[in-house]
């Protein structure tokens, strides 16, 4: 009797055994699973930089750290009103520019008596942002190709943008991401941008 006992007792011991294994199985897969889903994350929304300037006052301010969503444009295309981080003329050995896409390819933008029209038409903007004094390239029409943004800073009047010949029509191409986060900065919050 007692050495089925014995037996009995070494049969249940293997039993544990491979219920603790598969068990540590699971975790290992389940932690390969998450480290692959950090590593996307990472690899999409992680790429971080600061603002340079204060072109996009009151949107965000100098030296304010955002995030860059590098994902949603392989989807969809950058919309008007997004507020896009780009490489200027993609000129890799600069830094890079933060500024709100106004003109979509195929319109027509111009800046007359300060303000953006686009097909026309006056681009409404509800009063946020200030008349400005310089059209810049944009005083006589500009027609935007296929894969052509026209952008311009928050701040109108303090910002180097597609009315900057040095800047000028932004390439699809030369887009890092969408800025869809932006982190602490003095008096401002975390928050998502708008």
């Amino acid at each position: 009797m007692g050495r089925r006992k014995g037996l009995s007792f070494y049969e249940k011991e293997k039993k544990i055994n491979k219920k603790l294994l598969k068990e540590i199985g699971q975790w290992i897969f389940w932690g390969a699973v998450m480290m692959l889903i950090a590593f996307v994350a990472v690899f999409c929304f992680g790429i971080r930089t600061s603002v340079i300037g204060g072109s996009m006052e009151p949107t965000l301010s100098n030296g304010q750290e955002i995030l860059i969503d590098r994902f949603s444009y392989f989807f969809v295309s950058p919309g008007r009103g997004d507020v896009v981080v780009f490489l200027p003329n993609g000129n890799e050995n600069s830094h890079y520019y933060v500024k709100r896409v106004i003109g979509l390819p195929g319109d027509a933008i111009s800046i007359q008596d300060g303000y953006v029209m686009i097909n026309g038409i006056l681009y409404d903007e509800d009063g946020k942002y200030d008349k400005m004094e310089d059209g810049g390239i944009a005083e006589t029409e500009i027609t935007l190709g296929e894969d052509e943004y026209f952008v311009l800073g928050d701040n109108r009047n303090n910002s180097e943008d597609s009315r900057s010949s040095n800047v000028g029509i932004v390439m699809r191409n030369y887009m890092i991401g969408k800025a869809w986060f932006h982190m602490s900065s003095g008096d401002v919050h975390l928050g998502f941008i708008k």
